[in-house]
Order: C-alpha cells, then sequence, then structure tokens
C-alpha cells in the first residue's frame, strides 16, 4: 500500500509524461475534426494519468468486466482525453484517435456505451454522479464486490442541482466505495465558474454534505496518488478530491485563459504547442494497470419469470398502481436482482409492497427525481440488476434530461409514473400528470404501457424486466374492474378488441380509466341499439397499427379516441399517425383540453369531456355526420 500512497520517483515521472501524451493525443484529435475541447481536457491531463495508469484496477482487453473499477466522465466534453487514455492503455488505435467526431467513429464528441469502455452516456451536465452513485450502490449493496467508482466532474456543472441530490445521496448511503474528483479549472464556457479557483468553498460545502475531501494541486501527480490513496482506507463516507487545475494547461498564451472552450488549436499553433510538450516528456514507458479483484457474482438478469399467472378475479375492483406494486414484490420472488427505487412516493405508487417483502433491494431516493433516474442507470450498467423506478407521472417530468440522456446509455431500466390525469381528482392539476405519454412517446426505443386493469398491469411489469431498452408503465389511482382473465396473454405492440360485435359501427380506443368509461358508453349505446367496437392499445409504443386500422375499416372508418391526457403527443396523436395513410380513415380525439382544477374523479373526467357521457355523445356525433 506504501507504493500507492508515495509512488517512486521513477512512476511519477512516468505519470507526468502520460498526462503529456494524453494532452498531445486530444490535441491532435481536436485538430483532425477542427472541433471539441482540448483545453478542457487538458487541465484534467493529470487526473486521468493517475486513475488509469495507478489507482484504478481493470482488464485492459476487458473494459466492460463486471469486477473492473468503474470510471464516469461526468464533464463529458474532455471525451478526447478518455479516448487517449485508453489509447495508452491499448484499446484504442492512436490513429483511430484521429477521427474523433467522424459520422463512421464511435469516437463522438461526448462519451456513449457504444464505446465498450462507457458505461453511461454523459454530456448533458450534472448526471454524471448520480449514474456514479448507482454504480457504487450497486457494488457496495447487491454486488458486496471490491470494485470501486471513479467520477470526474467539472466546476462549472457543480451549479447543477443534480450534483447536490447526487451528493446527499451519496452521504446518505455511506458509499464508501466512490469517488468524486472536482476538476476545479475556473472557467466555464461563457466565463469564470462562479466560485473560481475558491478550493476551501469547495471543501466546506462538500464537507457539509457528509463527504471526506481533500484539497490538492491538480497537476501534482503525487498529491493525487496520495488522495486517492487515503480515499481507500475512508470507510462509511464517500471521498471528494477538489483538484485546483487551470484550463489549457502546458499551452502557452491559452492556459487559464478565457475565451478557448470548445475551440481546437489552429494546426500551425498545434504543431508548435505539440513540439513544446513533448520535449517535457522524459520517459517512454507505459504502466500495466492493477488487475481488479474478482468477486462480483455471477448472475443472469434474462428469461425472468413470474412464479405464477394473475390471482385476480374478473370484476374485482383495484387501482393499477396498486397492482403494480403487488407485481413488483412478485417479479422480486422470481429473480434476486431485481431493484427498485421511488422517490418519497412508495405509499402512493404501492412499492411500498415490494419494500415490505424485499427491503434489502429497496432504494429509497427521497424527493430528488432526476437523481433518482441517473441512480436508475448506474445501477442497470453492466447488466448487475432489474431496475425499476416510480414516483408521480408529473415528476418524473422534471428528470426529462435525465431519461433523454438514458436513451442516449442504451439503458434497460423501467419507470413508472402514478397518479395520471385527471383522474386523480382533487390533489390538483400539480400533481396530475397530463404529459407524459407525449414524453415518453419522444424517447428512442422506449416502450410505453398504459395497462387498463390488474391483471395487464401484472403482464406489464413482467413483460418490461424482459424488454431491452427503456420502459415506461403508465399507472392510474382509481380503482377500476378486472376485465381479463388469468390466463389472458399480452405481448408488446398488441392490441386488445375488448367489445366487439358484426354490427359495430364506431372503434372506440381508450386506456387506463378512459378504457372503462368506453365500456360504460357502450353498454348504454347497445340498450339504445347503437354498437362499438371498444379497443385497449395495452402499449402505447409500440403501437398496434394493424389492429386499429382493420377494426376501423370493419366500423365504417369511424374512429373515436379518448384519453386522461392532453391532446398534444397522446394516444390521440398516436392513432392518427397510425392511420394517416388510410385516407377513409376518420379520428375524432377526446382529450383533456386546458389546465384542470380540483373536484371528484367523476366531476373532472366529466368537466373535459372523456367520461362516458361525452363518449356516447362524440358517437352519436360521429353517426350522425355519416347519414349526413
Amino acid at each position: 500500500m506504501a507504493d500507492d500512497a508515495k509512488p517512486d520517483a521513477t512512476t511519477v515521472q512516468v505519470l507526468r509524461d502520460v498526462a503529456n501524451r494524453l494532452r498531445i493525443h486530444s490535441i491532435k484529435a481536436t485538430c483532425a475534426s477542427n472541433s471539441g475541447h482540448p483545453t478542457s481536457c487538458c487541465s484534467a491531463a493529470e487526473i486521468i494519468s493517475v486513475l488509469f495508469f495507478h489507482t484504478m484496477k481493470y482488464k485492459q482487453t476487458d473494459p466492460a468486466h463486471p469486477d473492473n473499477d468503474r470510471f464516469v466522465l461526468s464533464k463529458g466534453h474532455a471525451a478526447p482525453i478518455l479516448y487517449a487514455a485508453w489509447a495508452e492503455a491499448g484499446d484504442i488505435s492512436e490513429s483511430e484517435l484521429l477521427n474523433l467526431r467522424k459520422i463512421d467513429c464511435d469516437l463522438e464528441g461526448h462519451p456513449t456505451p457504444r464505446l465498450t469502455f462507457v458505461d453511461v452516456a454523459t454530456g448533458s451536465l450534472g448526471q454524471g454522479l448520480g449514474a456514479a452513485c448507482g454504480m457504487a450502490y450497486t457494488g457496495k449493496y447487491f454486488d458486496k464486490a471490491s470494485y470501486r467508482v471513479f467520477c470526474l466532474m467539472g466546476d462549472g456543472e457543480s451549479s447543477e442541482g443534480s450534483v447536490w441530490e447526487a451528493l446527499a445521496f451519496a452521504s446518505h448511503y455511506n458509499l464508501d466505495n466512490i469517488v468524486a474528483i472536482f476538476d476545479v479549472n475556473r472557467l466555464g464556457q461563457s466565463g469564470a465558474s462562479p466560485l473560481q479557483h475558491r478550493t476551501d468553498i469547495y471543501q466546506k460545502r462538500l464537507e457539509a454534505f457528509g463527504w471526506n475531501t481533500y484539497l490538492v494541486d491538480g497537476h501534482d501527480v503525487e498529491a493525487l496518488c496520495q488522495a486517492l490513496w487515503q480515499a481507500t482506507l475512508v470507510k462509511n463516507k464517500p471521498t471528494a478530491i477538489v483538484a485546483k487545475t487551470f484550463k489549457g494547461r502546458g499551452i502557452p498564451n491559452i492556459e487559464d485563459e478565457e475565451n478557448w472552450h470548445g475551440k481546437p488549436m489552429p494546426q500551425e499553433t498545434a504543431d508548435a504547442i505539440i513540439k513544446l510538450i513533448k520535449s517535457q516528456i522524459q520517459t517512454n514507458r507505459n504502466l500495466i494497470p492493477k488487475a481488479p479483484v474478482e468477486d462480483s457474482p455471477q448472475i443472469s438478469i434474462t428469461n425472468i419469470k413470474m412464479t405464477s399467472p394473475p390471482a385476480y378475479e374478473f370484476g374485482e375492483k383495484i387501482a393499477t398502481r396498486k397492482a403494480y406494486g403487488l407485481a413488483l414484490a412478485k417479479l422480486g420472488h422470481a429473480s434476486e436482482r431485481v431493484i427498485v427505487l421511488d422517490g418519497d412516493t412508495k405509499s402512493s405508487t404501492f412499492s411500498e409492497i415490494f419494500k415490505k417483502e424485499h427491503p434489502e433491494r429497496f432504494i429509497e431516493c427521497f424527493i430528488a427525481e432526476q437523481n433518482m433516474v441517473s441512480v436508475a442507470l448506474g445501477c442497470a450498467t453492466r447488466g448487475r440488476t432489474i431496475v425499476f423506478a416510480s414516483t408521480f407521472a408529473a415528476f418524473l417530468t422534471r428528470a426529462f434530461d435525465q431519461i433523454r440522456m438514458g436513451a442516449i446509455s442504451q439503458t434497460n431500466i423501467n419507470l413508472t409514473g402514478s397518479h395520471c390525469g385527471v383522474s386523480i381528482g382533487e390533489d390538483g392539476p400539480s400533481q396530475m400528470a397530463l404529459e407524459d405519454l407525449a414524453m415518453f412517446r419522444s424517447i428512442p426505443n422506449c416502450t410505453v404501457f398504459y395497462p387498463s386493469d390488474a391483471i395487464s398491469t401484472e403482464h406489464a411489469v413482467y413483460l418490461a424486466a424482459n424488454t431491452k431498452g427503456m420502459c415506461f408503465i403508465r399507472t392510474s389511482r382509481p380503482e377500476t374492474a378486472v376485465i381479463y382473465t388469468p390466463q389472458e396473454k399480452f405481448e408488446i405492440g398488441q392490441a386488445k378488441v375488448v367489445r366487439h360485435s358484426v354490427n359495430d359501427e364506431v372503434t372506440v380506443i381508450g386506456a387506463g380509466v378512459t378504457l372503462h368509461e368506453a365500456l360504460a358508453a357502450a353498454d348504454d349505446l347497445s340498450k339504445q341499439g347503437i354498437f362499438v367496437r371498444v379497443i385497449d392499445p395495452f402499449t402505447i409504443k409500440p403501437l398496434d397499427a394493424e389492429t386499429i386500422i382493420s377494426n376501423a375499416k370493419d366500423t365504417g372508418g369511424r374512429v373515436i379516441t379518448v384519453e386522461d391526457h392532453y391532446r398534444e403527443g397522446g394516444i390521440g396523436e398516436a392513432v392518427c399517425a397510425a392511420v394517416s395513410g388510410e385516407p377513409d380513415i376518420l379520428v375524432h380525439q377526446l382529450a383533456v383540453s386546458g389546465v384542470p382544477r380540483s373536484g371528484k374523479p367523476s366531476e373532472l373526467l366529466d368537466m373535459f369531456e372523456i367520461s362516458a357521457r361525452h363518449i356516447i355523445a362524440a358517437v352519436k356525433c360521429t353517426l350522425m355526420n355519416k347519414n349526413n
């Protein structure tokens, strides 16, 4: 261990030389692409050198090995120096670095998991530490393994509130296997950062959040080695290293100067700079990273099966949010790698049922939805867990940036939003999710489930657990009747025709509470000799266009959609897009218009014209138009 605390003179020189080679790689790559952030790379050169070639334990030939230490580059714009580190480690050729940012090269402007050594996409600042917390939590509490997590932060991004959510999380859960390194280079994108080089203030704030903190010269490899070694001795507290650095370190007339953010060096200037930096390199040695301790459990998270069919009776009334909690607990018995996160809403989302049966696999993230999503992303990396995270669907909107970065990260997390729509009632519009379908429909490779009873909810949970990519499950507050039998089969992208006859004249599509309003309307209309077909889409994305189009044609091309969501981006617009190539199909949309207010669920459904009464009126109006 003494070697880790105080490396010998030869090792110190090699680390300095590696740092300078990293600078050269970064300058060359950004010059070749004529874009990028060489000055942001140069401030972090010694930090990266020490981390990758002295402190971290990993297999150079297997960057994604489950036992490797993890590294998250939260300041993702410094991607060239991360690529340079892996070139020095032998995973990337130096010539490939010159393809930075080219369309046929995976060395993008910011890191993405198309690269085996990247776990989560970064670049939208303030998110890396939350993901690192998820990795560290998984390592300490689920894998119970030796691997550690290192996150390199920019000082500018520490203005983001999500950073402080993550700092609070790591301290609360005693994540002593995480180290956050703050690269305090003073300069942001458009000017100086708020604290500039006041590293003492960073230290006081971090210590106030419960972190063990060291101040170091970020260009002193010996000081960095010692601080990182000391971090390994600290138990039950996360460690932060506040490194004072200079943006553009080693580049004359550019170091610590403003207006160089995101600007490559002009080629003629770069050649002289590279020559100068090369003149400071004294060795040509490479350091071999230490091998990891191989003590992670071997796991499989594929093909998870429920232990038994759903146990609900036809006609039984139960809210889909409660069915979600029951399904989670059941899934937890099927696989010990199922974990659940919640944002202090577990009594409302009913994830508390999972907590009661599997307390060691429940993570309370408190009222910090952005961090909850980031932690979920981290927990899911390297296929270590099956992650479900839940809160009110309305509150997931504040984590939209984390969600879209999850898509870029190719994550397999499952998010559940309860309390959707005006049907939640008296709590009022601040709690009503009316934009969530639009939000999740816009996310690439995201499956959107909207179950309408307890049985379809259980199937949604089971399918989400086994589906690649992000999933969103929309659950409702009111109790609704079970309309399916336990033997019913559900598939992603396959709608259910729940009411039909040869005499049907209109197709009505609803989901959640509005499906039940549509069924009530169908019952009333049938007594009047008017017959309608009712479809439950089950998944809004992908939408079962084939079933919708064929049934619409069977009913004269007349379709009514009814949803507890704003018109924009919801079920109606999804159906309109699906039938857009069919000139003889007309879609009439019933949706929430305007900002709602408090009231009883039935009153609000009626006020916003998505109740059975208004569906009946819409059907009659549609048929009247047919006859005119």
